[in-house]
């Protein structure tokens, strides 16, 4: 023994830098009991499991930024657990009338814009990213905050009227499309540019 303290492992080689992967691979698989407790109109139980999920979102995305464990997959895990839930909370809501039929919709029809583009520009591009911006994140927190909303409100019987938050997420959700489509095609016209200019 040579009484030095042990040397901890770099932190891009201990086994704890997967955490935040497993973390929001767990938030994947709640997406199944979540649906399934709305569906069964079981709210205090889908309430609680949506906050679990909520939780587990700020826990993941702390350590990825503290520890310095972001990495390729859990760029991609994060931002698919999050869509699987709210579209499918959204999607389940709209089917038992809980969310109007429109504004399910309108929240489909943005990512499934968001994706298409993304996964358009990639083919053409493959170094294209593009980030979220405050716009995006801001209609994303309004998303959940609406679904938590519905769910806290048949939960605890507050008999809500959601007229107001309704149109929130409608305006953010169309505005936020509407700067993805507008911001995107900006970026990729001056790279595919840059591109052909470099050849």
């Amino acid at each position: 023994m040579n009484g030095r303290a042990p040397v901890a492992p770099p932190a891009d080689e201990s086994p704890l830098r997967h955490l935040p992967n497993l973390i929001s691979a767990l938030r994947i698989v709640l997406v199944v009991p979540l649906i399934w407790a709305i569906l069964m109109e079981r709210y205090e139980l889908a309430l609680a499991v949506a906050v679990v999920a909520g939780v587990s979102d700020g826990v993941d995305g702390y350590l990825a930024r503290h520890f310095h464990w972001q990495s390729k997959l859990g760029s991609i895990l994060d931002p698919v657990a999050d869509k699987l839930m709210l579209v499918g909370c959204m999607l389940v809501l709209g089917w038992l009338h809980e969310a109007p039929r429109w504004l399910v919709l309108l929240v489909v029809l943005r990512d499934a814009v968001i994706a298409i583009g993304a996964l358009a520009w990639h083919r053409l591009l493959r170094n294209f990213t593009a980030h979220p911006s405050w716009l995006s994140k801001a209609t994303t927190v309004a998303q959940i905050g609406f679904v938590l909303l519905v769910l806290a409100d048949h939960a605890f019987n507050w008999n809500l009227r959601l007229a107001v938050a309704v149109w929130i997420v409608a305006v953010l959700t169309a505005a936020s499309g509407l700067d993805y489509v507008v911001r995107w095609g900006r970026q990729g016209r001056r790279e595919l540019k840059d591109k052909r200019g470099s050849e």
